[in-house]
């Protein structure tokens, strides 16, 4: 596998770099942003390790510009800034995964391995998928509720996605977190919350019937009855 890691800190980059190159990874360099958005469009790899703060072009602006290039490759952002709103943002520009320093080196193994595992996984059809008068193309990233588009971000895409693909089904928020983020659970991270209201605002505020639906204790059920 051939990973693209954009790391400014040297210590940092040749402990991973000698990490990853142990475990038969291929791993190209870039110590700043400019130049890892430089490689990422020019050379296709099968995942993206992401610092957030870099000279040059931050981590957010690479996560944005390599997305509209490349919509498939999966981007684990790695960085210090561990608060919520910090992971929004990181998310929001289009990142799979995102994983706080300092952190462990088998921690970050395995969620390389999910991610790259989850693309080649990904559903096999690519069928309108509807509930009621929702619909949602994967193909053409379009979301309609009766016959109105739906502005989404990325990541909430993501979310109906899943939601849509498993409706019907209580999923829990360690469901979401690890189907649809890549990340494990943290029971003190609000960011599943966050979105959830998110996307109820745009599918749900103006609309009947409702359609996500909690389940206290348990999670969440996408359905168009009560």
């Amino acid at each position: 596998m051939k990973i693209l890691l954009v790391e400014d800190e040297p210590s940092v980059a040749a402990f991973l770099h000698q990490g990853l190159t142990e475990q038969d990874y291929t791993v190209d360099l870039a110590a700043d942003g400019l130049l890892g958005l430089r490689r990422a469009q020019s050379t296709r790899y099968d995942c993206l390790i992401l610092d957030q703060m870099l000279p040059g072009l931050s981590g957010l602006e690479v996560c944005r510009q390599v997305r509209a290039h490349d919509p498939g490759v999966p981007i684990l952002m790695l960085t210090a800034l561990g608060e919520t709103d910090d992971k929004i943002r990181g998310l929001d520009a289009g990142a799979d995964d995102y994983l706080v320093k300092p952190f462990a080196f088998e921690e970050l193994l395995a969620r390389l391995r999910a991610l790259v595992r989850r693309r080649t996984e990904a559903p096999a059809t690519k069928a309108v998928l509807h509930l009621a008068d929702l619909t949602l193309d994967p193909v053409a990233k379009r979301v309609e509720r009766a016959g109105q588009v739906i502005q989404l971000t990325a990541r909430e895409f993501s979310l109906l996605e899943y939601f849509l693909r498993n409706q019907g089904r209580v999923v829990s928020r360690a469901d979401l977190l690890e189907q649809v983020w890549d990340m494990s659970y943290d029971t003190g991270s609000n960011v599943i919350d966050v979105y959830i209201n998110f996307l109820r605002k745009k599918i749900d505020r103006n609309f009947e019937p409702k359609l996500i639906h909690t389940l206290v204790g348990m999670g969440y059920v996408m359905k168009s009855e009560g």
